[in-house]
C-alpha cells in the first residue's frame, strides 16, 4: 500500500506503470501529444496478456473466460460511419504498433548480438 505523496513505495504499481508507459511509447511514438488516446488500448493489452504470477490473464480472472480476439475490420461490415472510422483507425493503430514492436525487437537483437561471439568446443 502506498500513500498519496509516495507512490514509489508500492512496487507492484510501479511495475505496472512501467509496462504501460513502454506500451504507450510504442503506440504514441509517431504522435506523442496524442498518448491519452491510446490508454484504452494499453488497458486492453495489459488485461489480455498472460501473467505468470496468476497463471492466466487478468481478463480471465475477472470474467472466467479468455479475452475476445480482435478481428480485422472489413469496410462493408457496418453502415454506421462513426463505427467504420473507429474500427479503421483501430486497425491502422494496431498495424503501426506491430511495426514499432518489430523495430524495437530488431534493435534489441542487434544490441544483444554485438556482445556475442562464436564458440566452438573440441570434444
Amino acid at each position: 500500500m502506498s500513500s498519496a505523496y509516495h507512490p514509489e513505495t508500492d512496487g507492484q504499481t510501479e511495475v505496472i506503470n512501467r509496462c504501460l508507459e513502454g506500451y504507450l511509447r510504442c503506440f504514441a511514438s509517431d504522435h506523442p501529444k496524442n498518448w491519452a488516446v491510446w490508454i484504452h488500448w494499453a488497458e486492453f493489452w495489459y488485461n489480455s496478456t498472460f501473467h505468470v504470477s496468476i497463471g492466466k490473464t487478468p481478463f480471465e480472472v475477472v470474467y472466467g473466460r479468455p479475452p475476445p480476439t480482435l478481428i480485422k475490420f472489413l469496410s462493408n461490415e457496418t453502415k454506421v460511419a462513426a463505427v467504420a472510422v473507429e474500427l479503421t483507425e483501430r486497425d491502422e493503430a494496431l498495424k503501426q504498433l506491430k511495426l514499432h514492436l518489430l523495430k524495437a525487437q530488431e534493435q534489441m537483437t542487434s544490441y544483444a548480438n554485438k556482445k556475442r561471439r562464436d564458440l566452438s568446443f573440441d570434444v
